[in-house]
This record gives C-alpha cells, structure tokens and sequence, in this order.
C-alpha cells in the first residue's frame, strides 16, 4: 500500500493533500516542525484527522529526516517545506537554508528509499518568472527564460535545478509544480494570500485591501492538492518540472466575481495597482501530458466553496481572524 510523506503538510496546499489521500484511506505521514493541526482541523473530522501520523521534524535536519522517512518505509514523497516571499526578502540566509538546503535534504533522503521510492513531487512557484514586461503575448511555457525578481524566486529556480542533478547523478526522478495564487481555505500566509484572506474579511463583514492588483493566475487549492498527488503517482522518469495555469484574470476581476458570489462583499474589498512581477499567463500542456486531464474548478465555483466554509467555521465560533491583521 502507498505510504505518503509530507514536508510542510500544516501549510494550506499540504493539508488538502493530507484530506484528499486521508479520504482515499491512504497512510499519511506529516512530517513538520508545527504539530497542531490549525488548518487539517478545518478540514477533516476528528476521526479522520485520527488517522494522519504526525512526526515533528525539520527538514534542515538532514539526519532524522533520513530516519523518518526510512523508518517509516515511504513509497512517495510530496515535499512543501518553504519559506515565503516575505521572510526570503527579510531574511535571505534563513530562506536559502530552509527553501533550498531542505530541499537537498530531502533529495538526500529519497537518494536511500531506491528502489521502493516510486513518486516525488516538490513545490517550486510560478515565481521563477519575471514580470508579464519581460516576455510576449503568448503563453509561457517550461522552456520559457526564468527571470524571478525575488530571492524566493530564485530559491524555487535553485531547486529545480537541483533535481536535475539528482536526476542525472542519482537517477531519482521528480516533479516540480510551479504554483500561482493558490486560494481557499487555510491560505492565510504569503503575498497570494489576499484574495483568501478578502473573501474571509467579507464574511464578517470587514473591509480589506488586497495589496497587489494586475493579473494573476488563480488556483483552486483543492485542484492543486490533487494536481500535487497525481504527479506523485505518475510513472515517468526524469526531472521534469510543469506550471500550473489556473484561471489567468486580474484581481480586479477577483474581486467583481467574489461581490457576484457573496454580495455582502460589496464595496468592502479593494487592490492596491502594485503588480506582482511575475507573469500569469502561463501554458500547462506539459503538465496535461504528464497526467492527463487537469483539475480546474471554476473561480466562481471556487470562491463559493471558499465561503462555504468560513461560514460553517464562523457559525461554529471557529473562524480564525489574525490572518487580517498581517
């Protein structure tokens, strides 16, 4: 039976991973330093949440991340350990270490499972990309030129790199996802969390500005966690690394469709007309090749699952508001 390890599982895509496999009665194995399951516990019933083994641990730590994941005879490994934009900008050492040293880390570890490794996926971001200026009209696909303008960027550009190297040396095979504004519940960290955290905002009827605007592409994070999943368990070889399009709109556009949604929202949220500097207009044949059909709910769709639950969450006096004040 598959047994899934999972770097960074407490964050918001690693938790609807955990949901998605819990729920497809998968062995779960979260490894992270975080122990207390403030988003899976919005997700999951206590039951189900019973069924998820957690390991707290850090992925800097290179010694016991081999052991654990030897110890626990892992098939697959999802890796989502990271630091965001934020703390990269403020803290570029620290960023380095945890988003790319982790990163080889867990490279190091998957090096010991052969042969009984038999997928791994690891998070890079569509932040290897430079702003939409620096490219055409078309779509961009892998091939285009990686132009991040963050360190965190060029974190995710670092690791990519990487895993073609493990590939070459060590003939581990891997995929890298490149994320956009992933969004719904549980993404309360990170710049892309602004439309996440507005839709919150208007369920309790408090205004909030989004501090970027311009185009975006927006994610579903249900999709993303299934996207991340299917990756795992495909069976192709190599290093390949795929984006992600998602709905490709503004945030203007957000915002119009989160007011047609939840009405009560109107005239409570706003953008700032700072771009975020990273093309949104991304191509993602490589990732259908990879496994087919792609998730894509509508954002619409996703926006009215999004508000769904925050509104059981609030009726149930659990809806967590410190998210707004960052």
């Amino acid at each position: 039976m598959p047994r899934f390890f999972i770097t960074g599982a407490q964050g918001c895509i690693g938790a609807w991973i955990v949901k998605n496999l819990v729920e497809r009665q998968q062995e779960v194995f979260v490894y992270d330093l975080d122990l207390q399951p403030k988003r899976l516990s919005m997700l999951l019933a206590p039951n189900r949440l019973a069924q998820v083994r957690f390991i707290q641990g850090d992925v800097c730590d290179s010694e016991k991340l081999g052991q654990e994941i030897q110890r626990c005879k892992i098939s697959h490994i999802i890796h989502l350990a990271g630091l965001q934009v934020p703390t990269c900008r403020s803290n570029p050492r620290l960023g380095a270490l945890v988003n790319v040293v982790g990163t080889i880390n867990v490279f190091e570890a998957a090096c010991s499972l052969e042969p009984q490794l038999k997928g791994m996926v690891y998070a890079s971001s569509a932040a290897v990309f430079g702003p939409e200026e620096d490219y055409g009209d078309a779509p961009l696909d892998e091939k285009a030129p990686l132009l991040p303008v963050t360190h965190y960027g060029v974190f995710k550009q670092c690791n990519e790199g990487n895993a073609r190297i493990y590939f070459l040396d060590h003939q581990i095979s891997s995929v890298g996802l490149r994320p956009y504004a992933v969004y719904g519940p549980g993404r309360d960290i990170g710049i892309t969390s602004g439309p996440t955290k507005a839709i919150k905002a208007a369920v309790v009827g408090r205004p909030y500005e989004i501090k970027f605007g311009g185009p975006v592409s927006m994610q579903f994070v249900d999709d993303t966690a299934k996207i991340f999943i299917a990756c795992a368990e495909s069976e192709k070889t190599g290093a390949r690394v795929y984006n992600i399009r998602g709905a490709v709109v503004t945030v203007e556009d957000v915002i119009s469709n989160i007011e047609q949604v939840y009405p009560r929202a109107r005239g409570l949220i706003r953008c700032s007309s700072n771009h975020l500097g990273i093309a949104a207009n991304l191509a993602e044949q490589g990732l259908r090749d990879e496994i087919g059909s792609v998730p894509s709910t509508s954002l619409n769709e996703g926006i009215e699952r999004t508000v769904a639950v925050f509104e059981k969450l609030k009726g149930e006096g659990r809806l967590d508001l410190a998210d707004l004040e960052t």
